[in-house]
């Protein structure tokens, strides 16, 4: 039995006050009311917050990710942030190929394996992201793109390096947008993802990988979402701003 995930990615929010605020909240309401042993809660802010998260977090249930890495472990680029950097910050997870990632940045499927590759290397654990377009969607082409972008991006790795990775399906016409996939269509993606897996690793190990839905993910949504037997969680955007709306989310596995 895979335990949930419910991951929290500020993307470009709050300032320092309002992240430590937003972490002493969800921590505490974690502590009180969220069950550890079903779900794991993770909270993603922007990199300046990620020590500070991480000190607030330390002894509690909640882990701390970061929102993208560097592919090289150092070296002058300027502005970047490494793998490395952040495991020493107390970051457990990273996300990489996030749907804004690859739109606003260009980044592609060969440049995200090299990064998994980084991740993986600083024995932490990649949150790796795919999803299609509405254009896509409209096409038919989503199952192609999603495969493409699997396949490109982790089919690279061993059975037990898959094991170290967490895998979000984030339609992208559903980001932000209030629309949310249906229940059907959501569970019909992750069910092929997980085919996916089984044809290149085996049942045992497909089985083992969790795979998140993020996308409009709510309240009043959640349970019904995270139901489904191949959904194992969410990666939450919005709802993830505010304390009482991620940790009803938290609550709903």
């Amino acid at each position: 039995m895979r335990k949930k995930i419910v991951a929290g990615n500020w993307k470009m929010n709050k300032n320092f006050e309002e992240g430590m605020a937003l972490t002493s909240e969800v921590v505490n309401m974690v502590k009180d009311e969220v069950s550890h042993e079903k779900v794991t809660v993770i909270l993603i802010p922007p990199f300046v917050h990620v020590h500070p998260v991480a000190a607030l977090a330390k002894g509690t249930p909640v882990l701390v990710g970061a929102q993208n890495c560097h592919q090289e472990a150092n070296g002058a680029y300027t502005g970047e942030i490494s793998a490395g950097m952040i495991k020493s910050c107390g970051a457990t997870h990273i996300i990489l190929g996030h749907s804004e990632r690859r739109m606003y940045f260009g980044e592609t499927n060969a440049l995200l394996a090299s990064k998994v590759n980084t991740v993986l290397s600083n024995g932490l654990t990649a949150i790796y992201c795919c999803g299609e377009t509405l254009e896509q969607r409209n096409a038919n082409k989503h199952f192609e793109v999603i495969e493409s972008q699997v396949k490109e991006g982790l089919f690279h790795l061993d059975a037990e390096q898959m094991k170290q990775i967490v895998i979000a399906y984030e339609p992208v016409w559903a980001i932000g947008t209030g629309v949310t996939a249906s229940t059907q269509q959501a569970q019909e993606v992750h069910a092929f993802i997980r085919q996916l897996l089984v044809a290149k690793y085996g049942k045992d190990t497909a089985e083992s990988v969790c795979i998140l839905y993020g996308g409009s993910v709510k309240p009043d949504n959640a349970a019904e979402l995270f139901s489904q037997s191949d959904i194992d969680g969410g990666l939450i955007g919005g709802a993830a701003l505010q304390s009482r709306s991620f940790v009803d989310i938290a609550k709903a596995c």
